[in-house]
Parts: C-alpha cells; structure tokens; sequence
C-alpha cells in the first residue's frame, strides 16, 4: 500500500477534505450533537461546542501521519461540513481498510453519502492501493446497509452480538469489495 494521509478528494457535489478549526461549529450543529445521528454510533452526540473543538484538534493532530484517513464530508452547495468518512481500521498486512461514515440527518436520503463512499472507494484502490475495502453496520440500521450496496459492495454476512453502540449491544452486517471487482466493474 502507498499511504498518502487524508488528501482532498472532490465530487459532483462534495469536497472530502481535512478538518479545519473553522469547522467545529458546524461539526456540533451538523451532526456530532443530534441524538438520531448518534444513535448506531459508538460515541455519545455531543453535549457542548468544546467538544467538536477537541475533536478537531484530535483530527489535526493525526493528518501528519499518512496511514490516518478522515474526511469531513464538505457540501459545495452551502460550502460547510455536514458529516465524516473515514478509514476507522486499517490492516496493511491483507491492504484492507475499514470505513465508517455519519451525516446529519437534515441530509439524509438525497444520495450525499454514497456519493462520498464511492469516492472514499476509488480513492484507497487507485491511490493508496488496498486489495478490500468494507464497513458494518447494525442490522437495526438498514439505510446504512444500503449506502453500501449503492456503491458495488457485496453483503458478506452478519456476525450476532459483535458489536457495541448508544443503543447497546447488537448484531452487525458486514459488506465488502475487493480490488479485482472493484476493477472489474470500473472497465
């Protein structure tokens, strides 16, 4: 694998780039404060500003290593972040990487996120090179199931009470796609 850090990709619509400290407003009002975004997520909405300042500086902090991989996910439309994307493992060892994602729910269903998925995708199999890129979610949360299938991923299964998040325990279905369909599909 070529690891390149989180460079700026752009889409039709969105701009994944680097976090900014100009961005901690927004990440609390966006996203990182609502309760129906944190639902599945494994870390609890934001109670205060200060902490999107301290995730900021956290994010910051890690862009000057180059196996590390968040994007805010930037809607040109309105020229602010309204969620993340991001590698959240990655295994060089099989050249695999993980993603987990989260938008704000007042940009729910417009097709926002498997545009930024997609791009994340060909992003770490033409770039960074990785052989299988994949991402979980909990069974209960289908919607986000289906942000994967949209973007050429295969359901691979679901492992029972794997995993953790605000709503507890739960089972999570995994998806994946490997380089050689990846390519396959692309030609």
């Amino acid at each position: 694998m070529r690891h390149l850090g989180t460079q700026t990709i752009e889409t039709e619509r969105l701009i994944l780039r680097k976090a900014r400290p100009e961005d901690a407003r927004a990440l609390f009002d966006n996203w990182a404060s609502d309760e129906r975004v944190t639902e599945f997520m494994t870390w609890q909405p934001y109670a205060k500003p200060e902490e999107a300042e301290w995730r900021i500086s956290y994010l910051l902090s890690q862009y000057a290593n180059d196996n590390f991989y968040e994007w805010h996910i930037e809607l040109k439309e309105i020229g602010q972040p309204i969620g993340s994307i991001g590698a959240v493992h990655v295994n060089d060892n099989v050249r695999l990487a993980h993603i987990g994602y989260c938008m704000g729910c007042r940009w729910w269903g417009q097709g926002i996120m498997p545009e930024a998925l997609a791009a994340v995708i060909q992003f770490f199999f033409e770039q960074v090179g990785v052989n299988r890129v994949e991402a979980c979610h909990d069974v209960d949360n289908p919607k986000s199931g289906r942000v994967m299938q949209k973007c050429g991923m295969t359901y691979e299964g679901t492992l029972r009470q794997s995993g953790w998040n605000n709503r507890g325990i739960n089972d999570r279905a995994f998806y994946g796609i490997l380089r050689e369909e990846y390519f396959a599909v692309e030609k």
